[in-house]
């Protein structure tokens, strides 16, 4: 049900023709109250959506209704058209729910730089047959309509004593951070003053849709919602809201991970014994982006002399002459040289462990990245085709 898991929420999803797949293209989720609470974190990328542009202005007094969301066109650097339809489809949803367009948050995915009349009326009806088909079983469906070239929608749900949340995301190509390409929206009837909501979001999103990296590119419709109601009537301690979130939302990241575009391998990157939390990430993300690392893991080769090269352009603090690496629990490398032989390294299971020890504090992150694949550079050498 994800996203109509908790109390109080309706959804929806549709095929409307945007995708020429058939398949449900425009979600709606509904928040029926009691209360109306909104909080949202967007790309970091200065090209920005007119979705994004639009939403960023609704979500400043922290109170939604609704989220639209759309698949099959991203409508981004379509001007003042794209900007109008985004305009016109919260409207639309306004209109039919008896609330304010300044309270509609609009999502798009998809293709970037295309847009006309066609998309526009089509995202107009779907938006219409969306609100008409809302139930509390509709979590599903809005799922499926947000995906573009993920195989499989992707949920989540955590329950506590009282309350719950909800979630959907979709995302499997430009995932990098500044929220990777995803929509994600996040509902929940635990009962939250705006403030603690968005401080929850920021909180879980810093600790994990952040720290999703599988192919260093980043999109310009990422967009991360929460939506909380109050209808269970309980109002948690807010550090065990928070954990429950970051709960939810690493769930969604590692499927979002496990469904990246071509990936063979999913590949986790801890690093542990950091002067900072800072350095920890920094330090992981250069081997997430470092593309002769992620050849060699798709190649089976286990070759910790690029995992050394990478870390080594950071500004973080450490001796790389002094530095310990584990793959899949073989240490390869133990202060900056040789251990045990590569041949131990067994890399043909999907999931690999890539374990990076500093040596020099007591700080830790992990990161989560994906093989660079074949499959990967053909899919993307097509998508516009």
């Amino acid at each position: 049900m994800s996203v109509t898991a908790p109390a109080g929420f309706e959804a929806a999803g549709v095929v409307a023709g945007l995708k020429s797949t058939g398949k449900p293209d425009v979600a709606v989720v509904v928040n029926r109250g009691p209360r109306k609470i909104g909080a949202a974190v967007f790309t970091s990328n200065r090209a920005k959506a007119n979705p994004i542009i639009w939403s960023q202005q609704v979500i400043a007094d922290r109170v939604v209704e609704a989220v639209v969301l759309n698949s099959g066109g991203a409508n981004c650097f379509t001007g003042s058209f794209g900007f109008q339809t985004t305009h016109q489809t919260a409207e639309k949803a306004a209109e039919l729910l008896g609330v304010s367009a300044g309270d509609v948050l609009v999502c798009s995915t998809g293709l970037i730089g295309t847009g006309d009349d066609v998309f526009r009326a089509k995202v107009l009806d779907g938006t219409a047959q969306a609100i008409a088909a809302l139930s509390a079983d509709g979590g599903d469906l809005a799922a499926q309509a947000i995906m573009t070239t993920d195989t499989v929608a992707k949920t989540a749900v955590v329950s506590r004593d009282g309350w719950s949340i909800g979630g959907m995301a979709k995302g499997a190509g430009m995932l990098a951070p500044g929220l990777a390409t995803m929509l994600v929206v996040i509902t929940t009837d635990a009962d939250l003053e705006a403030l603690e909501a968005d401080s929850a979001l920021r909180a879980a999103t810093g600790r994990t849709f952040d720290r999703l990296d599988s192919d260093g590119c980043m999109s310009t419709n990422d967009q991360v919602t929460l939506l909380a109601n109050g209808a269970s009537g309980v109002k948690p301690d807010i550090e065990e809201f928070t954990a429950a979130l970051v709960e939810l939302s690493q769930e969604l990241a590692v499927k979002l991970q496990g469904d990246a575009e071509g990936a063979s391998h999913d590949i986790t990157i801890e690093v542990r014994h950091a002067v900072s939390e800072k350095d920890a990430v920094e330090v992981g993300r250069s081997v997430a982006r470092n593309n002769l690392f992620k050849a060699a893991i798709f190649g089976n080769d286990p070759n910790w002399g690029r995992v050394l090269a990478a870390i080594g352009t950071t500004g973080a603090q450490f001796d790389p002459y002094d530095v310990d690496v584990w793959m899949n629990g073989v240490r390869v490398c133990t202060a900056g040289g040789p251990d045990r032989p590569r041949e131990e390294v067994d890399l043909t299971p999907r999931a690999t462990h890539l374990l990076i020890d500093l040596r020099i504090g007591e700080a830790t992150a992990t990161i989560l990245t994906n093989d660079l694949t074949h499959d990967y550079v053909h899919e993307n050498s097509a998508y516009a085709s």
